[in-house]
């Protein structure tokens, strides 16, 4: 009789498991027919892939697509799958996954080949059929030597130059049937648990759509964001500029040393944007309201100073205003679904006075600028009076500066709209993206531990709570900008590494953060250290966040 162990499924009680048995096992055994929904595990805080063989005493709590996890690790497989198509259909060309946009995942193919309409019917058959011969997803670890070697064969020089780059002992690989890759997290245990998917023509590629967290059983609707498309169409040509393609040549740059160039070359190219927006914002007289609007940790502070300082250049004499000062009084602040003050919400704002003192300014009247007491919790005046004339333009910086009601008394002739976040960031290879979420996290977690007292616990506690409110207050409103800016920066990742790897290192098992941190610290191992920092201009957006600016941003 073969032994067997106890182990507890959460929402389904205790299980009796022959030893040796896999999370995939188990899963089948919980839940039936219904198994393939569940794509990965969370054990102690740890995320773990299925093959994972069961232990006696496991807690074990299964993933779906509703989990972030679960989400990440169907976006892999999915994606895998679009890879195995493409070059099967088109072995001449190297296939690319570049970035999210909307509710998908944008990918082409490089050597000179666009995606046709015909050929996406083509690429989604074959995607089809890889899934429904349910391929086994086998991942490996093996020597770095032998795992270059094989990427070497699959023709991925990206993942060469990268793991060249690494002192590496091992690298880990996914098998799936003939095909070797690799990626940066977990995938599910066979290619038929990505049933559900969509191709969308995208010239010059093609968008995968896939189930989210809040769409489990549906693939969403896509919603074109043209302005977005046209930021990461400029930002391929910076990397172009640049000669990076991904991580790996901007490691070899600071292993060669050259990595000054690029720090000089990328802060050129954001004052030589900023300038732009000035010389775009002085051709129109009618512009008295400049507004700018990101998601946390774009950069706006440094951002605004900067551009001020080119409006002035232009003849010009900014004035700001700070939103955070039209705050309601505490007792009429909306509370949120925990009954806890949202003041992410719109209505936290005294619209009436913000948008009757922007009406009085535009003609010519002078006010008294309110000043928010956050001790009290109660609006004060501030004794500062202002009156502006038409070389006076407004900045206004918030996170609802896209939201129309914002401005609502203001003409549209009379506004100009900029959108501001870290957008874009160089791929770890042509498989791997980076997330730029991950990079906005790492950019708070470090400027909050130096600058706000926060530590990396506080960091993670606040920062599910600042995504719920730009998915609800920024994103839906990001396509009203006149013009958006990329704060990314090729080379950040770079420098916040060394200053974000003791804060991450810092969460233990314990915590029901360490699979994130974990997950943050893996990622960050691909990067090769910049240790040199006098480098990095003291007006650079990344001084915002490791500190030594020579504005003032805190």
């Amino acid at each position: 009789m073969r032994e067997t162990i106890r182990v507890n499924v959460e929402g389904k009680g205790e299980f009796t498991v022959e030893k040796g048995s896999t999370l995939e096992d188990l899963s089948k055994m919980a839940f039936g027919k219904e198994y393939k929904k569940y794509l990965g595990a969370r054990i102690n805080n740890q995320i773990y892939h299925l093959q994972k063989s069961v232990k006696e005493g496991m807690n074990i709590r299964f993933l779906s697509i509703r989990d972030d996890d679960g989400n990440r690790i169907y976006a892999r497989t999915i994606s895998a799958v679009f890879i195995m198509a493409c070059e099967s259909l088109f072995p001449q060309c190297t296939v690319k996954i570049e970035h999210s946009i909307g509710e998908g995942i944008y990918a082409e193919l490089e050597g000179g080949k666009s995606i046709s309409f015909s050929e996406i019917r083509m690429i989604k058959e074959k995607m089809e059929e890889i899934i429904e011969k349910d391929i086994p997803i086998i991942r490996e670890k093996v020597p770095a030597e032998e795992g270059i070697e094989l990427f070497k064969k699959q023709g991925y020089e990206d993942k060469v130059r990268l793991h060249n780059t690494l002192d590496r002992e091992e690298i880990q690989i996914y098998r799936i049937g003939d095909h070797v890759d690799g990626f940066h997290g977990y995938l599910a245990p066979s290619t038929g648990y990505v049933k559900l998917f969509d191709l969308k023509y995208y010239y010059p590629g093609a968008i995968i759509l896939f189930p989210t967290t809040a769409s489990v059983d549906k693939i969403p609707k896509f919603r074109e964001r043209k302005k977005l498309a046209k930021v990461f169409k400029e930002a391929n040509e910076w990397a172009s500029i640049l000669d990076l393609a991904f991580l790996g040549s901007l490691n070899e740059k600071v292993l060669n040393g050259e990595i000054g160039e690029v720090i000089r070359i990328s802060e050129a190219l954001h004052e030589k944007k900023i300038g732009h927006i000035a010389d775009e914002i002085c051709k129109d007289d009618d512009i008295n309201i400049i507004l700018i609007a990101g998601p946390s940790s774009s950069g706006k502070t440094t951002f605004a100073q900067r551009l001020a300082i080119h409006l002035k250049v232009n003849g010009k004499r900014p004035i700001a205003i700070s939103v955070d000062d039209y705050f309601v009084d505490r007792d009429k602040t909306p509370l949120n679904e925990k009954g806890e003050y949202d003041f992410e919400s719109i209505e936290a704002i005294d619209l009436e006075r913000l948008n009757g003192d922007l009406v009085k300014l535009l003609e010519g009247e002078e006010i008294e600028l309110p000043k928010y007491n956050f001790i009290t919790g109660k609006s004060e005046n501030s004794g500062v009076r202002i009156r502006v004339d038409k070389d006076h333009p407004i900045i206004v910086e918030g996170i609802h500066g896209l939201n129309p009601r914002l401005t609502e008394h203001i003409p549209e002739k009379n506004k100009f709209k900029i959108y501001i976040s870290a957008l874009t960031q160089l791929n770890i290879d042509a498989h791997k993206r980076i997330s730029t979420t991950d990079t906005r996290f790492i950019r708070r977690l470090v400027r909050d531990n130096k600058f706000r007292g926060n530590d990396v616990f506080r960091t993670f506690e606040l920062w599910q709570g600042v995504i719920e409110g730009e998915e609800k207050n920024i994103f839906p409103y990001q396509e009203e900008a006149d013009i958006m800016f990329d704060s990314a920066l090729v080379y950040e990742l770079s420098v916040l590494k060394k200053h974000a790897i003791p804060l991450l290192r810092q969460v233990d098992n314990s915590s029901i953060y360490y699979s994130e941190a974990r997950r943050l610290l893996q990622f960050l191992k691909y990067f090769i250290d910049i240790e040199e920092e006098n480098i990095i201009p003291p007006n650079s957006i990344l001084r915002e966040f490791i500190g030594g600016a020579d504005i003032n941003v805190h």
